[in-house]
């Protein structure tokens, strides 16, 4: 079974990814992860994609693709595998769709986690981290103890660049952008649509039974 995990920033799409990969007995992969454990492998590939991060720049289609269809041709993989993150664009999906055709793997089920961007930027804003223990904290689901301060490190807690609400917007937007072509691609009828706005066992239960029901629709064809 290939799953793909699709939601803007600051859905729970990690949480969810945790959760499906336990439910289902297949790795969740994160492209991030995927892409820093290359980094850290030393390989010539590993090599050329850290210094295009080093100078700012993004790493092309190119060479994410290479770096996904070798982790995906791993033996953990053989039975299926989950996708966070990837893919980000028109031509990523038409590379995955080529290389599940290739190893005869079964087309995938599409999860997409909706939520409002209102939401979205409420929880983002609300975030704040130890600069100590880099633990994250929300003031609206998961405050401190005492306010502004770590609950281990005392220390005073920090509101990062990347959780202000214009760069919040703007990564919504870019998200958008990239995303709704790849799920206008996949069609409505293969994407499951998921209310991500709820409580996240119920998030869970939603998608658990979306992809049964989907796995189900396939057999009986």
């Amino acid at each position: 079974m290939i799953l793909l995990l699709f939601g803007s920033p600051g859905c729970g799409k990690g949480t969810q990814a945790v959760f499906l990969a336990e439910r289902f007995h297949i790795p969740a992969i994160s492209t991030g992860e995927i892409i820093r454990a290359e980094i850290h492998s030393g390989s010539e590939l590993g090599k050329t994609v850290a210094e295009i991060i080093g100078h700012g720049d993004f790493v092309s289609d190119e060479m994410v693709n290479q770096i996904v269809a070798g982790r995906i041709s791993q033996p953990d993989c053989s039975n299926g595998f989950l996708l966070d993150g990837y893919p980000r664009t028109l031509p990523q999906a038409r590379v995955l769709g080529a290389l599940l055709q290739q190893r005869g793997l079964p087309d995938p089920i599409v999860i997409h986690l909706s939520i409002a961007d209102c939401s979205i930027v409420a929880r983002l804003t609300a975030r704040r981290q130890c600069p100590e223990c880099k633990h994250i904290y929300n003031l609206l689901t998961q405050p401190p103890r005492v306010a502004d301060r770590c609950d281990d490190c005392r220390q005073l807690l920090i509101h990062r660049d990347d959780d202000r609400e214009d760069v919040v917007r703007h990564r919504l937007e870019t998200y958008k952008e990239l995303t709704d072509p790849v799920l206008q691609w996949y069609g409505a009828s293969a994407v499951c649509t998921v209310d991500g706005d709820q409580r996240p066992e119920l998030v869970r239960a939603a998608i658990a039974s979306a992809v049964d029901a989907t796995r189900a629709m396939a057999v009986g064809d």
